[in-house]
């Protein structure tokens, strides 16, 4: 089992559902995914990439969903795509977003803005498993499109780099939560470090433990 799971994991994202759609008559087919969902700090982001047709060259073997890639990894692959691709954008909702409209209509609304912010408006939209229902191009959502697909792959990265420097400047302007160490993610250290210090303004009141913390006065 262990063997098998890590011969998947192996596995590279492809290019095949956009060269499908190139048989279609599409022409320019934008990847999007997003990152920060699960964090209790700091803005979810969503990266929205159209990259070259039927791409070639070396930097396409970097390119790997984000969770999959050491940070080193991540940057030379960022480097690269931003690079390589065609235009790439990313979209941001903010903590008081998240508290005010609740997680998933702010995921959504940060995937929005980063197709909004692309220079040029592609024809179809492949998504990492989250429908647009306001999106009014032709558009799929994949199951585990982020390690499956190329463009979705590339737009992980490029929001999850993106994400992770906000992060480190907040770690900045917000010393002693250790930000720039787990970016948001509910870690015990985190936790130890929220307890002593009490919630900043970037934490998500809406989210545990955060929210326990206010009921608690």
């Amino acid at each position: 089992m262990a063997k098998t799971a890590r011969k998947a994991s192996k596995k590279r994202p492809t290019y095949r559902e956009e060269a499908t759609l190139l048989g279609q008559g599409y022409g320019l087919v934008a990847g999007v995914d997003e990152v920060g969902r699960g964090t209790v700090a700091g803005p979810v982001l969503a990266g929205a990439v159209i990259l070259p047709l039927r791409p070639r060259g070396r930097w396409v073997k970097l390119v790997r969903d984000s969770k999959q890639l050491s940070p080193k990894q991540r940057d030379a692959a960022f480097r690269e795509i931003r690079k390589a691709s065609i235009c790439w954008e990313v979209g941001v909702s903010s903590s008081f977003e998240i508290d005010r409209l609740g997680i998933v209509p702010a995921t959504r609304l940060a995937m929005m803005r980063a197709l909004d912010s692309l220079a040029i408006r592609p024809d179809f939209v492949l998504l990492d498993a989250f429908p647009l229902p306001d999106l009014t191009l032709p558009q799929k959502a994949i199951i585990r499109g982020d390690a499956l697909c190329l463009s979705i792959a590339a737009a992980s990265i490029m929001a999850k780099v993106t994400r992770d420097q906000i992060m480190q400047r907040e770690d900045a302007w917000y010393p002693g939560y250790g930000f720039a160490e787990h970016k948001g993610y509910c870690t015990g250290r985190h936790v130890q470090n929220l307890r002593r210090l009490g919630p900043c303004p970037i934490h998500r009141a809406s989210f545990s433990p955060i929210k326990e913390m206010a009921a608690a006065g």
